[in-house]
């Protein structure tokens, strides 16, 4: 590790190496001699020739083949301080392997058709990463709530006590947030298309030229390059890139993720503050250099951070794409190496973190319980009022009782530090004519949970269950946090 210079957090401490790899050296340009080669054999096949010979021949194709990986980088860095110009410098690079097919290395294409294409090939390839690991997250939540979903807990509106629900019914509300998630992520990867092959401004004049005006054949260079390279079709226009709101559409989607794992990482901390639920604590480690007893939510709020990162980066794609001006402007290239594999390598570190957090949550069900007890009679008081009713009391009056006798509980335990006494106080008032057992027996948490059971059921059947059918063999993920 080189320690004399800056080295990226995001590749360093966060993102797996199978997101590092996706945006690494050797995955960009062994992609662009991939294109350059499927290029060069659609001219091929396409018969382009000069006075009756075949401009580009097997053989050609063969050698390019040949080198597709063994890329020799240190020619193109020289290369590149001369002439100033990368993609020039790798054809140059290329060519100098290829003897046979340096003339025709990158023939009738412009720099985006190598350039702009691997962007796309490469956020594919990164968003089918995101998408396995998203679909994991899922899969954890879902046991997750499964297995908590009958455990009553306090619910909180404004982070205030209210009615109870259950601990896996919370869950449902994180997976469901990330199923959401999911659908955007597969209509966006889905509707990707690659740039093709279209010339200097988007005219495909070169190769007008290169084919003597067939129409016919022209219209077969893209459809036949989006198939070698794995793609259903190119975008039908474009100037000499691909239109920049791409990348919004797909740094969006990475947003939207970051966004859920940030709601949900804030929900632990809270709980964790509580005592209610912790991340997983590994036996040595250190949860503060001075305070040796904490054990502080640092893989959550890792997550947030993460996150915020993710939603705040989402604007460079965003502003990069109002910006360009016409054809295309270069003031996107800059931003692009900056911001696009930079969200997804952060969305990696977060989706790991998430793995890791969701898959070892401690659930402290006393605590839990607990808490709740100590707030249910307030939340308890309409059905004890209904079964004051029942025994002869006036339901009136009985509201206006219970009114007061909360205000002075809600005294006693906020000013006086005392345990709640609500029911003692309404034990004790007669017209109310229930008695301690009865109030007690009515505080089971159980009851105060409406359907948060069943929907719980209904939710995993319904929704998660057949995405975990249909992703069933991207399941299985694990995630290694470095720190």
């Amino acid at each position: 590790m080189s320690t004399d210079r800056y080295i990226s957090p995001l590749s360093e401490r966060y993102a797996g190496k199978e997101m590092q790899y996706i945006f690494s050296p050797d995955m960009k340009f062994s992609t662009w001699r991939k294109l350059w080669i499927a290029l060069a054999e659609t001219e091929m096949e396409l018969g382009l020739s000069e006075n009756g010979t075949p401009v580009i021949t097997q053989d050609m194709i063969d050698e390019m083949k040949a080198h597709v990986s063994d890329i020799n980088y240190e020619v193109a860095k020289e290369r590149e301080k001369q002439v100033r110009h990368d993609v020039m410098s790798h054809v140059y690079a290329y060519g100098q392997q290829c003897p046979k097919a340096a003339g025709i290395i990158h023939l009738g294409a412009t720099s985006c058709y190598v350039g702009d294409n691997t962007d796309i090939i490469i956020m594919r390839e990164a968003l089918s990463v995101v998408h396995k690991k998203l679909v994991s997250v899922i899969a954890e939540l879902a046991k997750f709530a499964d297995t908590y979903k009958n455990l009553p807990t306090l619910a909180f509106t404004h982070f205030q006590p209210a009615q109870p629900t259950t601990v896996g019914k919370r869950a449902t509300l994180w997976a469901q947030e990330f199923v959401m998630d999911l659908e955007d992520l597969e209509y966006v990867a889905g509707s990707l298309k690659l740039l093709g092959s279209k010339g200097t401004t988007g005219t495909q004049a070169s190769f007008q030229e290169l084919f003597n005006g067939d129409q016919e054949t022209i219209d077969r260079i893209d459809p036949m390059i989006a198939e070698k390279m794995g793609f259903a079709e190119c975008y039908a226009v474009s100037g000499q890139t691909y239109s920049r709101k791409v990348d919004t559409r797909v740094i969006n989607v990475l947003a939207g993720i970051a966004a859920s794992a940030h709601k949900m990482s804030n929900d632990i901390r809270l709980l964790q503050h509580l005592k209610e639920i912790e991340e997983p604590f590994e036996k040595n480690q250190i949860g503060s250099s001075a305070m040796a007893y904490k054990r502080n939510p640092m893989r959550s709020e890792r997550i947030a951070s993460l996150s915020r990162y993710v939603m705040i980066d989402v604007l460079n794609p965003a502003v990069t794409s109002a910006t360009q001006w016409f054809e295309r402007t270069l003031d996107d290239s800059a931003n692009k190496r900056l911001s696009v594999p930079e969200a997804f390598l952060a969305i990696d570190g977060i989706l790991d973190l998430c793995l890791n957090v969701v898959d070892g949550l401690v659930v402290y069900d006393k605590v839990i319980t607990k808490h709740l007890m100590a707030e249910l009679p307030f939340m308890a008081t309409e059905n004890i009022m209904m079964d004051a009713v029942k025994n002869g009391g006036n339901r009136q009056e009985l509201h206006e009782k219970i009114r007061t006798l909360s205000m002075q509980a809600g005294k006693a335990v906020k000013e006086e530090g005392r345990e709640n006494p609500l029911l003692e106080l309404i034990a004790a008032d007669p017209e109310f004519n229930l008695t301690i057992e009865e109030l007690k027996a009515a505080m089971e948490p159980s009851a105060y949970v409406g359907r948060a059971p069943l929907q719980v059921t209904k939710f995993l059947e319904q929704v998660i269950h057949p995405i975990l059918e249909k992703n069933r063999e991207e399941l299985g993920v694990t995630a290694d946090i470095t720190v």
